[in-house]
Order: C-alpha cells, then sequence, then structure tokens
C-alpha cells in the first residue's frame, strides 16, 4: 500500500504565502470601502439642504402609504417584461435564422430584416414609444388595441427584437461551418443541420448577452408611463402631486432595484461560469486571468 501524497515544503509555503495575500486584501479592500462609506455619508448628511432633501425624498411614512399603489404598478411593468422577452427571443431567433440564410428565395424576407434590424436599432427607444403611442391610434383600426400598456410593449418589442436578433446573429456565425459540412455528411437536410447543430450551439454561445439584454428590457419597462399606462413610474408620478414630495419615486426606484440586481447578479455568476473564470476552476492552482 503507498502512502498518500503529501505536498513538499516548498508548496506548502506558496500556499500560506496566498492564504496571507487573499487576507490582506480582503482587509485593504475592506478599510478602503469603509473610508469611503464615511466619507459619502459625511457629505450628504453635511450638505445644508440635507434635511429638506430628506423630507422630500426619503419619508418613511410617505413611503409606507405609497407602497402598495407603487408595488401594484410594479406588476404592470413585469407583465410587459415577460411578455415583451419571450416575444423578442422568438422573433429575434427567427429574424436571425432569416438573415445568415442563404437561400435564394428568402433574399426579399433578408432584406427587410436587415432593415428591420438597422432602423430599430438606430432610433432611440424613447422616439419609437412615441412614434407607436401616438401614430397606431391616429390609422384607428378597429382590431388593433389602443391602451397604453399593449401599445408601450409593441414599442418595447419591436426595438429589443431588433438588438436580440444580432445577437442570435452573432451566436449562429460563430459556429464554425465544418459543423453543419459534418452533419450534411451524416445525411441531415440544410434545415436539420440549422434546427439541430447549428442553433443548440448558437443560442448556447449567446446566453449570457441575451440575458443581459433581458434585464436592461426589464429596466426599459418603466417608459410605458410616459403614453398614460400606470406602471410603477406613473403611479409613482400621481402620488407626487400636489405635495411635491418624491418618496414615491424613490420606492419606485427601490422596487425595480430589488429586481433587477438579482438578475444582474445571476447573469454575471452565469457568464463567470461560461468564461475563462468557469475554464479555470478546476485548473490546480489557476486564478483569475489579470
Amino acid at each position: 500500500m503507498t502512502d498518500a501524497w503529501v505536498p513538499s515544503e516548498r508548496a506548502r509555503a506558496r500556499e500560506a504565502f496566498r492564504r496571507a495575500q487573499h487576507r490582506r486584501a480582503l482587509l485593504v479592500a475592506g478599510v478602503a470601502t469603509a473610508v469611503l462609506c464615511v466619507a459619502v455619508v459625511l457629505v450628504v448628511t453635511g450638505a445644508p439642504g440635507w434635511d429638506r432633501a430628506r423630507r422630500a425624498f426619503f419619508s418613511p411614512e410617505r413611503a409606507w402609504e405609497v407602497l402598495p399603489d407603487v408595488a401594484a404598478g410594479l406588476v404592470l411593468n413585469l407583465r410587459v417584461w415577460v411578455v415583451a422577452s419571450a416575444v423578442g427571443l422568438a422573433v429575434g431567433l427567427l429574424l436571425a435564422v432569416v438573415r445568415t440564410s442563404r437561400l435564394p428565395a428568402l433574399f426579399p424576407l433578408r432584406v427587410l430584416a436587415t432593415v428591420y434590424v438597422d432602423v430599430f436599432r438606430g432610433v432611440p427607444v424613447l422616439l419609437v414609444l412615441l412614434l407607436v403611442g401616438f401614430g397606431l391610434p391616429a390609422l384607428r383600426l378597429e382590431w388593433l388595441p389602443v391602451s397604453a400598456a399593449f401599445l408601450g410593449g409593441l414599442a418595447i418589442v419591436l426595438t429589443y427584437t431588433a438588438y436580440l436578433a444580432e445577437i442570435f446573429r452573432a451566436g449562429i456565425e460563430s459556429v464554425h461551418p465544418s459543423q453543419v459540412a459534418a452533419a450534411r455528411s451524416l445525411g441531415l437536410t440544410r434545415g436539420q443541420a440549422v434546427r439541430r447543430v447549428v442553433l443548440p450551439q448558437a443560442v448556447r454561445n449567446v446566453t449570457a448577452p441575451v440575458a443581459s439584454v433581458l434585464v436592461s428590457l426589464q429596466k426599459d419597462s418603466g417608459l410605458i408611463s410616459i403614453l398614460g399606462a400606470v406602471d410603477a413610474i406613473r403611479a409613482a408620478q400621481i402620488a407626487t402631486t400636489g405635495d411635491y414630495n418624491f418618496t414615491p419615486y424613490v420606492v419606485a426606484g427601490a422596487l425595480f432595484l430589488l429586481v433587477s440586481i438579482p438578475l444582474t447578479r445571476l447573469v454575471d455568476a452565469w457568464s463567470a461560469r461560461q468564461g475563462w473564470r468557469g475554464e479555470l476552476r478546476g485548473v490546480p492552482g489557476a486564478g483569475v486571468l489579470r
């Protein structure tokens, strides 16, 4: 029976040095953070208008009073976000497939998809909201819903679908052509090769950037308030009318953060697992690249 492996004296000294470096880095980071926080608190609370700003923006009584209405408005934001995300993912992937297709019969669709992506990536989302929100009702189409929530969600879908289409197109083009050639050599048609070989790899390659765009979409869902939809921001705006206490806006911002921060951390964790840190985690002695 062989003896268990024991690290050498040099290896133990190296590991002890790394632990000491890590403890020192944590100490320095903690002290720097504490100093910065204290400095910010002193500057803010020492400002001449701090008492007035505190009453106008950080009133606990007013925050508790408007919380139900603002939270109810946030539900509308989340509904718009979920629907817009689902539609944007499906249509964006379809546009990416059309744009990367080389079938001659799809040439007109490729042109239309290219024009669509270029236009809606180049026009600010706020301008799209105004054009859709006030332009479509002017057509007086009986079958078209004209509610502010629907028109605002439609404008957001039009804008973010263009971004998602470009991300999916980049993912499709990142798959090496040899993958298609190998699939065709096994007897798959071009359509089967795209569905079973190219798209699964492409979607996996762009999961992190797609998730980042969906997080941005969640925040921009608050823009539907400019069309009159009573979401979290609009509810906060209504609550500030008359008393000029802006605490409802702070409440709305806090509720958005409760949703966006966990999503952002999940995206960061996924990106880390898919990137260099994830690849090097299983390599002995490997650390974060600098």
